[in-house]
Parts: C-alpha cells; sequence; structure tokens
C-alpha cells in the first residue's frame, strides 16, 4: 500500500493513500482553486457546485424536505396536480361573486348579466366545480329565461325540443312587484387548468316587447313595497 503524506505550513500533515490493489486508472484534478471535499465534511457543497436537475429523487432521503425547507408560496401555474389516494372530493378553493345592483333586457337572445361572472382556475383537470347560483328576477307579466354559463357554453340546461328555449331558470308571469329568486347546484366538469369563468346570462325569447330584470320587480316604485334583492355565484373546486 503506497502513501503520499502531505506537511502542513507549521504543523499536521496529511496522508493521501492508495488501496492495495488498483485497477489503472486516472485522477484528473481540475485547472481551477477551490477546496477537496471528502466523505467526512458537512455542508461544503455549495448550490453554485451542483449543476441544475442534478439531484434525482433517489437521493433525497424520506422525510428530508418538510414545511421549513419550502417556499411560503408555491407556484404550480401550468401544472398538472396529483392528489393522494382518498383526497378526492375535498374543496380545494372557493370563490364568490355578488350582484346588488339593478339589471334589465328586452334582448331576444340571451345576454350576460352584467357584475356576475366568476372566474376559477382549476389545479388539475381531473377536478370538479361545484357551481351554486341564484338570481332574483322579475318580469313585466311575461315569459324570460336565464341560464348559467361555463366560459361561452350554455350549462345546466334542459334537452333541445323544437322550438321550446333551453335554460336553467324560466320564469312565467309574475306581479310587477314579485321578484322570484331561483337557484342551482350544478357539479361541473370542465378538464382543465385553464382560468375558467361562469356567469348568468338572461333573455326574453317570446317577444322583445317583454322585459326581465335582475335584482328587482318590474315595479321599481319608491316605495316599501318595492324590492330590491342581491343575486350571487359560488364556485368551489372539488378534488378529483
Amino acid at each position: 500500500m503506497a502513501s503520499i503524506k502531505l506537511k502542513g505550513n507549521t504543523s499536521g500533515e496529511i496522508t493521501l493513500t492508495t488501496p492495495s490493489t488498483l485497477s489503472n486508472g486516472t485522477l484528473n484534478i481540475p485547472d481551477t482553486t477551490g477546496n477537496i471535499i471528502t466523505s467526512g465534511d458537512t455542508g461544503s457543497i455549495s448550490t453554485a457546485m451542483l449543476a441544475d436537475d442534478s439531484v434525482t429523487n433517489a437521493k433525497i432521503g424520506s422525510g428530508a424536505v418538510g414545511a421549513t425547507e419550502l417556499a411560503s408560496t408555491l407556484d404550480l401555474s401550468g401544472k398538472t396536480v396529483t392528489l393522494p389516494a382518498g383526497t378526492g372530493g375535498k374543496i380545494l378553493q372557493v370563490l364568490q361573486v355578488t350582484k346588488t345592483n339593478t339589471f334589465s333586457t328586452s334582448s331576444q337572445s340571451f345576454v350576460d348579466v352584467t357584475g356576475l361572472s366568476v372566474s376559477i382556475t382549476p389545479s388539475s383537470s381531473s377536478s370538479k366545480i361545484l357551481v351554486i347560483a341564484s338570481l332574483a328576477l322579475g318580469n313585466n307579466g311575461t315569459h324570460s329565461d336565464a341560464r348559467l354559463m361555463r366560459n361561452t357554453t350554455a350549462i345546466a340546461i334542459g334537452d333541445a325540443s323544437s322550438n321550446r328555449t333551453r335554460s336553467t331558470f324560466h320564469l312565467s308571469s309574475v306581479s310587477n312587484t314579485d321578484i322570484p329568486t331561483p337557484s342551482i347546484t350544478w357539479l361541473d366538469s370542465p378538464a382543465t387548468t385553464s382560468a375558467t369563468t361562469y356567469k348568468m346570462q338572461v333573455a326574453v325569447p317570446y317577444s322583445s316587447s317583454y322585459v326581465i330584470y335582475v335584482n328587482r320587480g318590474a315595479d321599481d316604485s319608491d316605495a316599501g313595497y318595492a324590492g330590491r334583492l342581491a343575486s350571487s355565484i359560488t364556485v368551489m373546486e372539488v378534488a378529483g
């Protein structure tokens, strides 16, 4: 067994020892200034010495990364999150929009109710979105409709049937001071991790001489019998 001893300038020495038997090999010393790190060192390897993606999962000890090693904010934009078995059905995020002012239209085609839309970005394409919507509606004694939308797609509507209007809510003739407030709970499957908007649209498909109102009745007199209500949409991401 061969060895080389390196003495310190003032005291001490380091012995470099080779094994008893060796296969032919070459030990290359890099042409740079630095320190040689041994297995007895602790905390000697800096982040600058590690190439990107050089540490694999197999080299990370079980339980080595805990809450203190993680940033306070975890950016998962554009990533697919796979949850452990048994976590399906948990609520991951909740958003809500509430409309307290009024809206009206005589459009025979569905139009957006201004100020009544909410956008949610699912963390996984397997997530479902639980939508709870309530809409305070009035009309001038005529037929009117409302429907729930996901982006540009109508959801929570009935099947097509000849000339009948496919809608989420249908309001027939009510008195000028009545303001019914129908609601719906709908479990949607957008199958995306992109921002998704849920909103309400209203229309009076039968005739443009009719009017549909939101959060008020047809009779909006400045009197105690005339009501002003609120409408809302709540969306919840449910783990798939």
